[in-house]
C-alpha cells in the first residue's frame, strides 16, 4: 500500500517494526524486496548490526531525523509496520526514566520471576496490577524503578516528552482484516520464507555466535529453524511450529491495536488485496 501510494506522491516509506530494523534477517523478518526498495527512498529497514540492541526511544529518535529529511526535500513520510510500542512512543513520546543503582539491578535481576513478582505486589501494586505474573522483564524492571526512585514505574510514565503527534499533521490507518485471513496469510508467508532464504539467514546468525540476549534472536523462526538446523526437529516440525508463533503473533498484535489505538483512528476491516488496496490509497490521499 505504501508502494502504491508512492506512485501517486513523492513519498519516503519508514520502517516501524522492531524486527526489521536489523540487518541479518532480511527475509525471515519480512523486510522490502530489494527491487521494492530501490523503486521508493525506504529507511530504517536493516540499518542496525545483527548483535546490536534497538529499543522504542532509540527508534523514534531516528525516526524523527528521517522525518525531518523528508520535508527538507518535500517528501511525505509514511510509516509501515506492526510494533505499536515503537508508534506510541513517537507519536506520544516517552516518560524519562530514573537512573537505576548498578546494585539494585544485580540483585533484582538475580531473583526468580516468582520472588520479583512477590517483592512488586508488595512494594509497587499499582504496577503488578497491570503485568501478567510471569512477565519477567516488565516485573523486574518496575521493581528497579520503585526500589532506586521511591516511587512507582507508572508515576514516572505519566509525563511524556517528544512525542511528534502535536507538531505535525499525522494520519493513521488501522488493517484489522478477517482473522481466518490473516491467519492464512501468516502461514502462507512463513513457508515462503523458509523456500527463499531464512535457513541461510539463521545458519549466519549461529556461526556468529551472537549473544543470547541480542533481541534478534527472539525474531519469530529463528528458535524453531535453529532447531531443525541442529537435528532436533524437522523441517515440517519447524514449519509447523514458526506458523503457529507467526499466528499467535499476529493474535496479540491484533488485539493491542484494536484495543489501544485511539478510537478515532480510522480502521480497514475488509480483505486486503489489488482492488481494496486501491481504496485505501484513495483514503490516505
Amino acid at each position: 500500500m505504501a508502494l502504491r501510494l508512492a506512485q501517486t506522491q513523492n513519498c519516503v516509506i519508514i520502517n516501524a517494526d522492531s524486527a526489521q530494523v536489523y540487518a541479518g534477517l532480511p527475509v525471515l523478518s519480512a523486510q522490502p524486496l530489494p527491487h521494492e526498495m530501490a523503486s521508493v527512498p525506504h529507511k530504517l529497514f536493516g540499518y542496525l548490526a545483527s548483535d546490536q540492541i534497538c529499543s522504542a526511544a532509540r527508534w523514534a529518535g531516528d525516526v524523527k531525523r528521517e522525518i525531518a529529511a523528508a520535508h527538507a526535500v518535500g517528501a511525505l513520510p509514511v510509516l509501515v509496520g506492526g510494533s505499536g510500542l515503537y508508534i506510541r512512543t513517537l507519536l506520544d513520546g516517552i516518560a524519562p526514566m530514573p537512573i537505576i543503582n548498578d546494585a539494585v539491578r544485580g540483585a533484582v535481576r538475580a531473583m526468580a520471576t516468582a520472588d520479583a513478582w512477590a517483592a512488586l505486589q508488595f512494594e509497587d501494586a499499582q504496577a503488578a496490577a497491570a503485568l501478567h505474573p510471569n512477565d519477567d522483564h516488565r516485573i523486574k524492571r518496575a521493581l528497579e524503578v520503585v526500589r532506586s526512585a521511591g516511587a512507582s514505574v507508572t508515576q514516572w510514565r505519566e509525563t511524556k516528552t517528544g512525542g511528534i503527534e502535536r507538531k505535525f499533521t499525522v494520519q493513521t490507518l488501522l488493517l484489522l482484516p478477517d482473522r481466518a485471513w490473516l491467519y492464512e496469510r501468516c502461514d502462507a508467508r512463513f513457508l515462503y520464507m523458509m523456500d527463499h532464504g531464512a535457513l541461510d539467514e539463521v545458519r549466519a546468525l549461529m556461526v556468529r555466535g551472537i549473544s543470547g540476549d541480542a533481541p534478534i534472536l527472539r525474531s519469530i523462526g529463528v528458535s524453531e529453524i535453529s532447531a531443525m538446523i541442529e537435528g532436533r526437529i524437522t523441517r515440517q516440525e519447524a514449519l509447523n511450529l514458526g506458523q503457529i508463533a507467526t499466528r499467535q503473533y499476529a493474535k496479540r498484535q491484533y488485539t493491542w491495536f484494536r484495543n489501544q489505538s485511539p478510537k478515532h483512528w480510522p480502521r480497514w476491516a475488509e480483505e486486503i488485496n489489488n482492488e481494496n488496496i486501491e481504496k485505501i490509497v484513495t483514503l490516505l490521499q
